[in-house]
């Protein structure tokens, strides 16, 4: 919704069907210092209100086309954010009522003195400029609960929210959409696009012009246009529903451009201006700052993430029998998940828990891992303390610690017979189940010191034989489906590369 205060003289739409009057009151406004226009009638108001702001409309109750009352109603349903006075031969209390009701801020009587009527605009403006003030306000208290909320997150994903729907809801738009720089491309991609709960567009949004759009930002010229001039910004010139007002603002790190905060009124009368363009630049700066951190502590987060997952290797990389289980467990995994229909967030979670699932042994010496024999019980012990050494590894670190559980619990088994803790069924981490399963095929199918890997067969077998005692049965089930489709592709992709191409003609 247009904040319609300028920073030039205020403007007033005068509509009457009588000349004389229309004349009468231009002329002396005019004198007082506002930009005057006057309609005859409803509905040439309505055209001249959807080409320009105005602060108040005097109006007159009834014209031939569109009387008083329907030219109120027709701006209350277009949001235009106008004040309007009703004129009137016909004074009763009711008509009054019925004028206040459909929004008017005040009715003026025929014959009127000149005097009077100057009297109401300038009362009107007044209220106009207190509530402007009291919008400037509320905006100074969303700008610092913003930052509030900022600050109390590091996450890009909950920051990116948080912009968009402050960009949202301050500005009124119709769409608000936020653009990144992707580090690989290079390109400004869109990350958020919100639209008011229930008042999504059903028309396609026009393509950004963002050659234009950069310029304006390195030339430091703002970006806030209506109707005709606002088109320049896009590059889909056949749109079935083109803007009526947009505004563009920066995200600059240490002068460089890496976003845009972009707001978009499709509604026809609804522009935005520069107290809003102004607002939306205070509220991008912000967010600069914070998606600048956000971005510093996923960068330590996954460089952090990446030598952890380095020493698992490392240690997988030293003994023949381990090297490159934790990669397949975490394919296996990924399969699972998938068969799940478990969220994007949900899989990469437990993709970096099956890297690291086995990050506890470390600790444990290798020939007490790699005997041809059987474990000694003392070795057993050892051998059983890795997934508590693992969530000691990493329970200190906070952005690794939503995986202790599943790397803590994944020798736990459904009937309750396994350790640390002797979970059982649902108490067991979705996470760990699903490792479970993952490591043991992985462990089956794999050469060990003490046996030759098993066939996928005899592996699938005995994970069939354990599902409800050792496995939870709806994971085993997802695997086997899974895994089947996995190792068809598998064999077909290798058939189409040893198939020799047709020869020509052939």
């Amino acid at each position: 919704m247009e904040y319609s205060f300028h920073d030039e003289s205020h403007r007033v739409l005068v509509v009457d069907d009588e000349k004389v009057i229309r004349e009468i009151l231009s002329d002396f406004l005019t004198m007082e210092g506002y930009i005057v226009h006057a309609a005859e009638d409803g509905q040439q108001a309505l055209a001249e209100l959807e080409q320009r702001a105005y602060n108040l409309v005097i109006t007159d109750l009834k014209m031939p086309k569109m009387g008083g009352l329907e030219l109120l109603e027709e701006i209350d349903r277009r949001s235009l954010n106008v004040l309007t006075v009703i004129m009137t031969g016909f004074g009763t209390v009711e008509t009054a009522i019925e004028a206040m009701k459909k929004g008017a801020y005040d009715y003026i009587l025929k014959p009127f003195k000149v005097e009077e009527v100057i009297h109401i605009v300038q009362r009107g403006l007044e209220k106009q400029r207190l509530q402007m003030e009291n919008i400037q306000l509320k905006e100074a208290l969303s700008i610092y609960t913003l930052s509030d909320k900022l600050n109390r997150t590091l996450s890009l994903e909950h920051i990116l929210e948080i912009i968009v729907d402050t960009a949202l809801r301050e500005s009124h738009a119709d769409v608000t959409t936020l653009l990144l720089r992707a580090e690989r491309t290079g390109q400004f991609e869109v990350r958020l696009r919100r639209a008011p709960e229930g008042k999504e567009p059903a028309h396609k949004l026009e393509a950004l012009n963002l050659v234009e759009i950069l310029e304006h930002y390195r030339e430091d010229r703002p970006v806030l246009y209506h109707g005709n001039r606002a088109t320049r910004f896009f590059t889909d010139d056949s749109a079935d529903h083109p803007v009526c007002s947009i505004i563009s603002v920066p995200l600059k790190i240490r002068l460089e451009i890496i976003g845009m905060l972009n707001v978009y009124s499709y509604t026809r009368g609804r522009k935005f201006a520069e107290g809003q363009r102004k607002m939306l630049s205070i509220l991008a700066d912000r967010a600069s700052s914070a998606i600048d951190n956000a971005q510093l502590f996923q960068n330590l987060q996954r460089s952090f993430q990446q030598t952890i997952q380095g020493f698992a290797r490392a240690m997988e990389a030293k003994d023949p029998y381990t090297h490159g289980h934790s990669d397949r467990v975490m394919q296996y995994a990924r399969l699972i998940t998938r068969g799940l229909g478990l969220d994007k967030p949900l899989e990469e979670k437990i993709s970096t828990a099956a890297l690291m699932h086995d990050i506890g042994k470390i600790g444990i010496p290798l020939d007490a891992l790699n005997k041809p024999q059987k474990l000694t019980r003392e070795e057993y012990e050892l051998f059983k303390e890795h997934p508590d050494k693992g969530r000691r590894i990493l329970e200190p670190l906070e952005f690794l610690r939503d995986i202790v559980p599943a790397i803590y619990h994944h020798h736990e088994q459904f009937d309750g017979t396994g350790y640390p803790l002797g979970l059982r069924g649902e108490e067991i981490p979705l996470d760990a189940r699903i490792l479970a399963v993952a490591d043991t095929y992985d462990a089956m199918t794999s050469d060990r010191a003490y046996r030759k890997a098993l066939s996928h067969e005899i592996a699938v077998a005995e994970l069939r034989r354990c599902a409800g005692t050792q496995f939870d049965p709806r994971i085993v089930a997802v695997f086997i489906i899974e895994m089947d489709k996995w190792r068809k592709q598998k064999a077909a992709a290798a058939a189409a590369i040893t198939t020799p191409p047709a020869c020509p003609g052939a």
